[in-house]
């Protein structure tokens, strides 16, 4: 389910982080589906405890998951006014990214295909029933 790089520069929480966003988004974890306590993920993972603890933390400021005393961490249903100010730090993160992929010689097909191909895995934006 989870695959950190112990190795990697970035921190173990910020991949933890990441992956469970993943998971979320791509719906494999459900609304309101409780996610493994911290002591269970941490003995899964042999990583800290606290580092687990962080990571849902980061994730519940986030408003991908809500907690619940004595219950553990679920995950959370997006509110629109959430949506709406992740998807204006999304789209600004995307522009600066699309810019350097095409300063560095990535072309706008190339880019098209990215985009496709993410669009196949995991659905979303506007459907293409015009045709």
């Amino acid at each position: 389910m989870f695959e950190l790089d112990i190795r990697s520069r970035k921190p173990i929480y910020e991949q933890l982080v990441e992956r469970l966003k993943e998971l979320i988004i791509t719906e494999v974890l459900k609304i309101d589906e409780q996610l493994p306590s911290v002591r269970t993920l941490a003995q899964q993972l042999t990583i800290n405890p606290n580092t687990i603890q962080k990571a849902y933390r980061e994730l519940e400021i986030q408003g991908y998951i809500y907690s619940i005393k004595g219950k553990g961490s679920f995950v959370s249903a997006a509110n629109d006014s959430q949506n709406t100010e992740k998807l204006h730090k999304v789209k600004n993160d995307l522009i600066k990214l699309l810019s350097e992929a095409m300063y560095l010689g990535v072309t706008a097909e190339e880019l098209i295909t990215i985009i496709e191909e993410i669009q196949a895995s995991i659905g979303g934006g506007i459907e293409h029933d015009q045709n």
